[in-house]
């Protein structure tokens, strides 16, 4: 198809030039999901215009003016979580929270050394330092879901474990809203011992294993 060989070329392009940037923390060359964003968005974008309108316009041109419209709008949100996440790196530092990208999305990794106590859903101290510095960086970036998932090791009850893990997310998100962040942001739940990270077969893989993990989701509107 005709419209196929336009769009490849464009999309790899934009997706070269926009991926290729340096780490502020090490210094070294990383792939940016801005550039991922912008490469995708005009391949979307091309294909979407090609397909829509009809008259004096060719097909040609409307993949190119679709082309640009979604280039724009993956960048828009790649870069919106690219500034969360450098704000992220740089306020958290020495918390010992782990942080994770995957494309859009930013994982916080909060260890149970972090979080809380042994068989508790109470915030330590640093828990809640490091969380009065996510909640203030979230309510700058508003567009933003958090989903809050609580995670046991397996030893004990499954059922208790379940229980356990939904009190700690439902901690996590309570600390949040009372610092600011609005509660229809906020999704939180539970999952035991069903998604472990390392063996519960040690001391060291169900230390792993006893966390809780805050996803930040775009919602498509931080285009800014």
């Amino acid at each position: 198809m005709r419209i196929s060989r336009l769009l490849t070329p464009l999309a790899a392009a934009i997706l070269v030039a926009g991926c290729a940037t340096s780490d502020p923390y090490g210094g070294q060359t990383q792939r940016s999901s801005t550039g991922m964003g912008t490469g995708i968005g005009a391949a979307v974008g091309a294909a979407a215009g090609a397909l829509s309108g009809s008259g004096s316009t060719s097909r040609r041109d409307r993949a190119l003016i679709g082309a640009a419209v979604g280039a724009a709008a993956g960048a828009g949100v790649g870069a919106y979580m690219d500034r969360q996440e450098q704000q992220l790196r740089q306020n958290l530092q020495g918390s010992r929270i782990e942080i994770d990208r995957r494309g859009d999305d930013i994982v916080l990794n909060m260890p149970s050394s972090v979080t809380f106590g042994f068989d508790s859903s109470d915030l330590t101290g640093d828990a809640r330092s490091a969380l009065s510095e996510v909640a203030s960086i979230l309510n700058q970036y508003t567009d933003t879901r958090v989903n809050i998932a609580g995670h046991t090791d397996s030893t004990g009850d499954a059922s208790y474990n379940q229980r356990l893990s939904e009190r700690r997310a439902q901690a996590v998100g309570s600390y949040l809203s009372q610092n600011g962040v609005s509660s229809s942001r906020l999704n939180t739940m539970g999952y035991g011992a069903n998604q472990p990270v390392a063996s519960n077969n040690t001391d060291q893989g169900r230390a792993q294993n006893r966390r809780v993990e805050i996803t930040l989701t775009p919602t498509g509107n931080g285009q800014r």
